[in-house]
């Protein structure tokens, strides 16, 4: 099975088009405003409108009031909710679309027991531990703290670009991964040519090159 891709951050449609043209599977748009990233419902809507059908959608919260959910998913139609805050199984569950939940690898985190509690969603995403940093912080984690059983079922985020993807689904073997800045020309500003280049990775790795 080919690994997923998905672009986080954008904020033009001219970087959503770039990365659908290179072969992302998913594209992800911020809706957390201290996030470089952020963007608003009415531009994010904007872009999904312009993208071709078979691309998921992809809307970020970080402790979202529901009322901003509710208005993100009217106003742009979205298809997957990501929470990455503290959001529990009932509350990701509320707006009546699929949802996926961010983990991240802080110390000591019990990665079979929170896959079990969120089981209900589409998935989990693993992502990098800075304290008091939601996401989006260019660092890697040790993937050998990865179960092997639950590896397969996860999307890898956290530190990635073109040079270390290869590595990343070597070591191992995720559903999809997600990058945001480790393709950027700037904060929200993707890199046409590092979008490229990290989809040919990807790619490359899954045929073993």
């Amino acid at each position: 099975m080919p690994t997923r891709v998905k672009i986080c951050g954008i904020t033009r449609v001219e970087d959503a088009l770039t990365a659908v043209a290179a072969g992302a599977d998913a594209l992800g748009f911020v809706f957390y405003a201290p996030s470089p990233r952020a963007i608003d419902a009415a531009r994010a809507g904007e872009i999904i409108a312009q993208l071709p059908p078979f691309v998921t959608t992809t809307a970020l919260f970080v402790d979202p009031e529901p009322e901003l959910i509710m208005q993100v998913v009217e106003t742009t139609g979205v298809d997957l909710l990501q929470f990455h805050g503290k959001e529990d199984p009932d509350f990701c569950e509320r707006f009546g679309r699929p949802w996926i939940k961010a983990l991240r690898m802080k110390p000591g985190v019990d990665l079979v027991s929170e896959c079990d509690r969120y089981a209900r969603g589409r998935g989990i995403l693993l992502d990098a531990y800075r304290p008091g940093v939601p996401g989006g912080t260019g660092e890697t984690f040790d993937w050998e703290l990865i179960p092997a059983d639950i590896a397969p079922k996860i999307t890898l985020a956290g530190g990635l670009n073109p040079e270390n993807i290869k590595n990343a689904i070597a070591a191992v073997r995720p559903y999809a991964v997600d990058v945001s800045g480790g393709v950027e020309a700037g904060k929200g500003i993707k890199s046409p040519e590092l979008v490229k280049n990290f989809v040919a990775a990807v790619r490359d790795a899954d045929c073993g090159r």
